[in-house]
């Protein structure tokens, strides 16, 4: 016999209370230990999945090593670094960037100087986009940006090129030696 087919009358004796029991919790939608076992479970894959992904594909905490964009960033400084703004739009010239790095493909924090289309021209300590020269309040004063190995310098960005250099001029390495660098090595941008 179906213990759910039988009415009280029919019931063992104490199974009317067992049964009432019963069927007031699938009315009320009470769910069992099991139950709930499951559903936490699921909760702690959704929120560890939601981590990694966000941790990973949106927003990311990074430690500073190095000392190629003094004074912005100081070595151990923490980061944000959001990997969702270059969906939404193009990096800009001033951007702080993380890339990877075309020497030896680890990350670098670099500014972006010259975007597609420009052309950067590095002549007597100074820097110039499109002829104009690039008024950089971010640096510390007296900085100079010399080339590495010649007197000037002149890189034009292609499209998706851009032309990156370090705030600490005198101990970076960016595109003044490893030249132009391309949007598909742009990881995302420093929130700061």
């Amino acid at each position: 016999m179906n213990p759910e087919s039988l009415t009280l009358s029919e019931a063992p004796a104490g199974a009317g209370a067992l049964l009432a029991s019963t069927a007031r919790r699938k009315a009320r939608g009470d769910i069992s230990l099991l139950q709930l076992l499951g559903q936490g479970v699921g909760l702690f894959g959704l929120l560890a999945g939601s981590y990694v992904f966000f941790s990973h594909f949106v927003v990311q905490a990074v430690r500073i090593e190095g000392a190629s964009m003094w004074p912005t960033l100081r070595e151990s400084d923490y980061c944000l670094v959001n990997h969702l703004a270059y969906f939404l739009r193009s990096p800009q010239r001033s951007d702080v960037v993380v890339l990877r790095d075309p020497t030896d493909g680890s990350h670098a924090v670099k500014r972006v100087i010259g975007t597609a289309g420009d052309t950067v021209v590095l002549r007597d300590g100074a820097v110039y986009v499109n002829g104009e020269r690039l008024a950089e309040p971010y640096l510390e004063r007296g900085t100079r940006t010399y080339p590495f190995a010649t007197w000037e310098q002149v890189l034009r960005c292609g499209p998706s090129q851009y032309f990156v250099l370090g705030d600490n001029r005198f101990y970076s390495n960016d595109s003044r030696d490893y030249g132009l660098v391309s949007r598909r090595a742009i990881l995302g941008l420093v929130l700061h």
